[in-house]
């Protein structure tokens, strides 16, 4: 079973992220860090309260949501978690959406949560990691950390929709956009139609 880990930021978008952890979760081990500011948003854009007094609590609620036992949240704060370290072998990270504080963050090597961390981590190791930057327009600011990071190998995977596949509802336009991103980590899925088919 490969290992990822999976961080969720405080921007809009956070249904694509948890549709990709739920497609994720179905065939991998999975270690999710979510950003304090995101649990707000989950609840307001997608219904989804993980809100917990404990790291266990959160865990056993994402648990139930991905219908996996496969899942380990650590807490953004937690700087001890197996993710901060490169020791901890993974087989590649997401941030799905992903702000641009932490864009910034993973672009400049401050590491100021577990998320930015681990994304340090999963650098410094030379594995694959996939961000999906969420914000819109791009300034030059966003697009220099984006080109940066692009040129050190990391996916930039923006949610830009595509509508070859012609989307009836809001679920099929956020399969596409969740789909695509898997792609970038060359993980296989059937959750939307490609082109030719």
């Amino acid at each position: 079973m490969k290992r990822y880990v999976f961080g969720i930021t405080g921007a809009t978008g956070s249904i694509i992220g948890l549709r990709v952890l739920r497609e994720l979760a179905v065939t991998a081990e999975v270690h999710i860090v979510i950003s304090q500011q995101s649990f707000s948003i989950m609840r307001d854009e997608a219904g989804v309260d993980w809100a917990g007094d404990s790291e266990s609590d959160i865990e056993e609620k994402i648990r139930s949501f991905s219908g996996s036992v496969h899942i380990h949240y650590h807490d953004a704060g937690n700087f001890e978690a197996p993710v901060a370290s490169g020791s901890f072998r993974t087989d590649g990270m997401f941030v799905v959406p992903c702000s641009m504080k932490s864009l910034a963050g993973i672009a400049n090597g401050y590491t100021n949560s577990l998320i930015e961390r681990a994304a340090d981590v999963t650098i410094k190791e030379g594995r694959p990691l996939v961000l999906a930057p969420r914000e819109m327009p791009f300034s030059a600011i966003h697009l220099e950390n984006m080109l940066k990071l692009a040129r050190m190998g990391v996916k930039i995977a923006p949610p830009v929709m595509g509508f070859y596949h012609r989307p009836e509802t809001i679920d099929e336009m956020v399969d596409f956009v969740s789909g695509k991103i898997l792609d970038a980590m060359g993980i296989d899925h059937e959750i939307y139609r490609r082109w030719g088919r």
